[in-house]
């Protein structure tokens, strides 16, 4: 109706003008104007033609075929009415089952749209956009009350686009969107309902105090969840990734997951899963998977269900959940969205206050991230924690966010769990139509606080008189099923007993297990073959060497450009370059990067990269993705390697760090055999994505008992350019290492960054690796590796200096990152040949004997200094200090100054600092003359990587 709203306000001659192009072509118009014309034609053929004034028939006209000017308007009212039942009807919709809902203006009256009460037994022709043929317009309103306004409302006019607006009219206007579902299938729903119900009111009695954050007030979810997998297996989905937070988790574990009862009796006896290597985390917070079996008549069909292991930040999980699905879509199902579907369940506060929905909604249609659709359920208590949904967004609806992509909501009644179960039907058959996110706003209550041991009264008074004397929504179905007679009172009698046996016979067990079971985690299907790290020994690097006929195959179509490419001049003349590195033994930090993404597709792996512009690379050191600059075609070198090979999947993201590294740590929970990697624009910005660095990235294994191997590159150094733009932090990932859990990298070698990345898949264990990459490196010519580091060397988490005489050395520098190539340039130009310059390439795990072996090689040396660009509370030292000093008391660090501020905005200032720390260090004389870093040449460092 957009294209038409003009006619609000239309006279019989507009009408007349679009009956014509109807006549012309009825694809012309819109389908609501179709069906109303064929009403049109149909009764002018039943009905015969008034006589116009002069006594001969009126011409072929809308206007004029047998109904005055007045009725013809009245029709387009009663249009409008429609339009206006369809478009703003979830307003007035009974979704709210404890509280009177917010009076909207202006209602929808029949004043509103020109037509009386008087008009009510007259017949329209607009009768047929309904599919109901001409009729009276009390029962066109009848019908729209009934589908619009009932316990259903529905938001999806605003989609604009035609095939899903019909999809919608199609599918609820015939039933008046309530479903008709026979006696088995009713019974189901309450059996499941029940099931909620019952578990419950059990834990409540039984473990009296312990928090389990209920799901009674909105124990429709079961049943909710229960309809979308059957009815998703239906129509070919074979697994479902869900994500959700703390409420209510346990009663999916349980009547959806099918985890046994008593192992979740067990968990609150005391009997969890934590062991002296494996802290776990609270019982509401665990992850689950299984295969649930599903008979359809003859027909059995099993469907697998993974339930990611979440925090207490509510949202941060719907990223990972998404990029655990895009995984599994890609290397399990081939590609095929409707095979897999992720279910994203939210809070009502949570999902309207957390910015990360936003960044996800952004995310859902863009080709790197894209799942096919999600299916979000909001579970809309109506209140987050004490807040009030009045200060809690400033949005009609929580699920408003859905509008950002045109996202269709359905608003559903908790207390009706047979509209709950009809809408989900609706919604996934939705998903699986279109590949697009679907909401479902289950609009319920919380009978207990925030948890069980809270007083909502204190701040919800009102609500919660309201709630006490509310019936819960399973006794408000069986009294339903009871009065229409598709329930005998037997039946329910034996529901009840069988719930309640069933759960105490459950507990009887859970009491008779042993308590605290040893740990046995036995890993599966996708990761077959890979093994748990050992938290207290670091395990010996593998093999990360390559032969040359490798690289030379892979130098070779790095350089190659297809014939008839024309990319930008500049690139060309990279390109060339790239294919001369191997040659000249210097191959610089871009083109070992590619290399080792090579070596890896070549071996079978697949690649995947995304982040701000990371085919270019930020600082154009990549080019992974070129441009022609005339057709604007793209070319990947590393998707031509051989036939077949895996992908290299390279995607630039939207402008987010939390939700697209979200993602990648999900890709890579569900692919452990693809390098996956996210790069920050500037690694200063990897602070937007802090959360999922602390709740899943760091501890996985310790509360979960997962692992990662994610790979965050993070450009980090000091150059001048101030505060945001030279810190990746590396403090405060330092302070969240211990038990072996992620390497952390700051690596000067562009060889060495080839095999640290190499040895992310080629070893057995997954574990994230943090490198700080860096920026003005990336050109510096002395910072390239000769071709044999590649095929001889292994990844060295220490490198020594091979210049340095040990019967010489006084002074031991130890340093990592750019830092290095300073000193190293300011050692050659005053010939310190008293100073061995020592990089320390790998952070965490620190490698303490090597260190300490290299300090006993150096035995006249009686000063050891760490050197950092960083000030002395940030940067390594913090971790250095706690490591080292208690072993090593003389060690002294040179380092900025103490500060609030990664680093000044002043260049001057800078270059100051810069040259002070290069003095320090070496022990050079205040007023000493700097020299600078972009004057060493290649062989004045492979002396020290020899």
């Amino acid at each position: 109706m957009d294209k038409f709203s003009y006619l609000s306000n239309a006279d019989p001659t507009t009408l007349d003008s679009l009956y014509q192009q109807y006549l012309a072509d009825p694809t012309s118009v819109s389908l609501d104007w179709a069906r109303f014309f064929e009403g049109f034609d149909l009764a002018s053929a039943r009905f015969p033609q008034k006589p116009g004034a002069n006594g001969s028939h009126a011409t072929a006209t809308a206007a004029t075929r047998g109904y005055s000017d007045q009725h013809v308007q009245q029709e387009i009212s009663v249009l409008n009415l429609i339009a206006g039942y369809r478009t703003r009807g979830h307003l007035f919709a009974n979704i709210n089952p404890i509280l009177p809902r917010k009076e909207y203006q202006p209602p929808l009256d029949l004043s509103q749209f020109g037509l009386s009460v008087e008009a009510l037994d007259t017949v329209f022709q607009a009768g047929e956009v309904l599919g109901m043929g001409p009729s009276t317009l009390r029962q066109i309103l009848e019908h729209l009350e009934e589908t619009y306004c009932g316990k259903v409302g529905v938001e999806y006019m605003y989609a604009r686009i035609p095939a899903i607006v019909k999809w919608f009219q199609e599918r609820m206007e015939p039933t008046r969107n309530r479903p008709n579902y026979p006696s088995e299938k009713k019974y189901h729903i309450l059996r499941k309902l029940g099931q909620a119900n019952t578990f419950e009111a059990f834990l409540h009695k039984k473990f009296v105090g312990q928090k389990r954050f209920s799901l009674e007030g909105a124990e429709a979810l079961i049943p909710a969840l229960d309809g979308i997998i059957e009815h998703g297996a239906q129509l070919g989905i074979e697994e479902f990734v869900i994500g959700m937070a703390h409420r209510g988790r346990l009663n999916v574990l349980t009547n959806i997951m099918q985890k046994e009862y008593d192992v979740v009796f067990g968990e609150f006896e005391g009997k969890g899963v934590a062991d002296d290597v494996f802290d776990g985390d609270v019982k509401y917070h665990m992850g689950f998977s299984s295969d649930v079996r599903l008979a359809f008549g003859d027909q059995v069909k099993h469907v697998h269900l993974s339930l990611q292991p979440n925090p207490s930040h509510l949202e941060a999980v719907n990223p990972v959940v998404l990029g655990a699905a895009r995984a599994k879509m890609d290397q399990l199902y081939e590609g095929d969205h409707n095979r897999i579907c992720p279910i994203l369940i939210h809070g009502d506060a949570s999902v309207a206050g957390q910015g990360i929905g936003f960044e996800l909604i952004q995310m859902s249609r863009l080709r790197g991230y894209e799942v096919g659709g999600a299916v979000h359920i909001v579970v809309n208590n109506q209140v987050g924690f004490t807040t009030d949904e009045k200060d809690a967004r400033s949005s009609t609806y929580c699920s408003d966010v859905a509008k950002v992509t045109l996202s269709p909501v359905f608003h559903v009644n908790g207390d009706d769990a047979e509209a709950v179960v009809y809408v989900t039907q609706l919604a996934i058959e939705f998903r699986q139509r279109f590949n697009r996110d679907v909401f479902i706003d289950i609009v319920c209550y919380r009978k207990y606080g925030h948890n069980e041991g809270d007083e909502p009264r204190f701040t919800q008074p009102r609500m919660y008189v309201a709630i006490a004397k509310h019936k819960d929504p399973f006794a408000l179905l069986a009294e339903r099923y009871l009065a229409e007679k598709s329930l005998t009172q037997a039946q329910l009698d034996a529901l009840n007993q069988q719930l309640a046996d069933n759960l105490d016979k459950e507990l009887e067990e859970s009491k008779a297990h042993q308590a605290d079971a040893p740990l046995n985690v036995k890993l599966q299907r996708i990761w077959e073959g890979i093994e748990f790290y050992n938290d207290h020994q670091l395990e010996a690097d593998p093999d990360t060497r390559v032969k040359r006929p490798v690289l030379d195959q892979l130098a070779k179509q790095l350089a190659h450009i297809p014939e008839g490419f024309e990319p930008h001049r500049n690139i060309q003349k990279l390109f060339e370059q790239r294919g001369e590195m191997l040659k000249n033994d210097a191959v610089d930090w871009g083109m070992a990067e590619l290399m080792a993404y090579g070596s890896l597709l070549l071996e079978g792996y697949p690649v995947r990269m995304t982040g701000q512009d990371v085919e270019r690379g930020t600082f154009s050191h990549r080019h992974a993705v070129i441009t022609d600059q005339n057709t604007g075609m793209k070319y990947i070198a590393l998707n031509g390697l051989a036939e077949p090979q895996p992908q290299f999947m390279i995607h630039n993201s939207l402008l987010s760090e939390f939700a697209v590294m979200g993602f990648e740590y999900g890709y890579a929970s569900a692919a452990p055999k693809t390098l996956t990697l996210w790069e920050a624009q500037f690694g200063d910005f990897v602070n937007g994505a802090q959360i999922i660095i602390d709740q899943f990235l760091s501890a996985c294994k310790t509360k979960w008992q997962r692992m990662n191997g994610l790979v965050l590159l993070l450009p980090h150094g000091y150059e001048g350019q101030g505060p945001e733009h030279s810190s990746a932090r590396m403090e405060r990932f330092l302070t969240l290492c211990a038990e072996n859990n992620m390497f952390v990298c700051n690596i000067t070698n562009p060889a060495n960054f080839f095999h640290a990345l190499r040895r992310q898949l080629l070893t057995p264990y997954r574990r994230p690796l943090v490198v700080f990459t860096p920026k003005s490196l990336l050109r510096l010519p002395a910072a390239v590796s000769k071709a044999d580091e590649f095929t001889k060397n292994r990844f060295r988490p220490l490198i020594d200096s091979k210049t340095a005489d040990p019967k010489q050395v006084t002074r031991i520098v130890l340093c990592s990152g750019k830092i290095y190539y300073d000193l190293k340039a300011n050692q050659l130009h005053h010939a310190a040949a008293n100073v061995a310059l020592v990089r320390l390439e790998q952070l965490y795990p620190l490698p303490t004997q090597a260190i300490l072996d290299l300090l006993a090689k150096y035995k006249k040396a009686k000063e050891v200094v760490w050197c950092q660009e960083e000030p002395e509370n940030m940067g390594p030292w913090p971790l250095i200090a706690r490591k080292m000093l208690p072993l090593v008391p003389h060690l002294q660090v040179v380092a900025r100054k103490e500060s609030a501020s990664p680093a000044t905005g002043s260049i001057s200032q800078h270059t100051r600092q810069q040259h002070y720390l290069v003095r320090k260090a070496l022990n050079l004389a205040p007023d000493a003359e700097i020299a600078y870093a972009n004057n060493l040449r290649p062989q004045d460092i492979f002396v020290d990587t020899d």
